[in-house]
């Protein structure tokens, strides 16, 4: 049975509750939602000339599981609606980009770079937010 969830609750006043929870429940998954064996894929693409990120992106998208390009499309069009009113919550790309970043992907084993993991995990949150359209279409 599905809980249901009273969201005018105080406990739910404070954002950084339900922040908290959504990037937990995307942190404890088995596996990220970008999957562990797309790590490097989605690095690479990322490296490439500016014009080619996004085709490069969408065509790995495109081989994650179902599920997680659902999940995928629904989290990222809520990320940007957090970016679009972000006179009032103070979020930007940038900063959306830092905060689920490393919890939506991340490679199976840390290695040494994780400095540069960080920048490239951004940069990729990043892009799909700004490409928002053109990666998953209207």
């Amino acid at each position: 049975p599905d809980e249901k969830l009273d969201l005018s609750d105080s406990k739910w006043e404070d954002i950084h509750v339900i922040t908290g929870a959504l990037k937990m429940f995307f942190r404890e998954l088995p596996e990220p939602l970008f999957t562990y064996n797309h790590f490097n894929d989605f690095v690479n693409a990322i490296k490439q000339e500016p014009r080619q990120r996004v085709p490069a992106v969408k065509d790995l998208i495109k081989q994650l599981p179902k599920p997680n390009q659902d999940t995928m499309q629904v989290l990222f069009r809520h990320l940007k609606r957090v970016v679009e009113n972000g006179e009032k919550n103070r979020m930007t790309y940038q900063s959306v980009a830092i905060v689920f970043g490393p919890t939506l992907l991340k490679p199976e084993k840390e290695t040494g770079n994780i400095a540069v993991h960080t920048v490239y995990q951004n940069q990729i949150v990043e892009l799909i937010l700004l490409e928002l359209n053109s990666i998953f279409g209207r």
